[in-house]
């Protein structure tokens, strides 16, 4: 978690850590749904795959591995490389 942004967060349900959210902004919608497109061709790339929620203006990212019901390393490298990806938009 400390070699991520400090945007991610952390949501517990329990005592232990279950997601790692953020949330994107953007100037508009076909900048965000285009940022959606390119974390899904990464997701497939990686075989894992996050939560994302499009709004205007925003994409939410949500992680977690639901085959142990929280955080796996997989979780943070998708991440990464999410933060990547939006660090090269040049809309963001």
């Amino acid at each position: 978690m400390p070699q991520l942004n400090e945007n991610w967060i952390v949501i517990k349900k329990t005592h232990k850590p279950k997601i790692i959210e953020r949330h994107y902004d953007f100037p508009n919608f076909i900048s965000a749904e285009s940022f959606i497109k390119e974390i899904g061709k990464i997701a497939e790339q990686e075989g894992h795959h996050p939560d994302l929620k499009l709004e205007y203006g925003y994409v939410r990212v949500s992680l977690h591995t639901h085959s142990i019901g929280g955080l796996s390393e997989n979780d943070f490298i998708l991440a990464a490389k999410i933060e990547e990806l939006y660090s090269r938009n040049p809309s963001s």
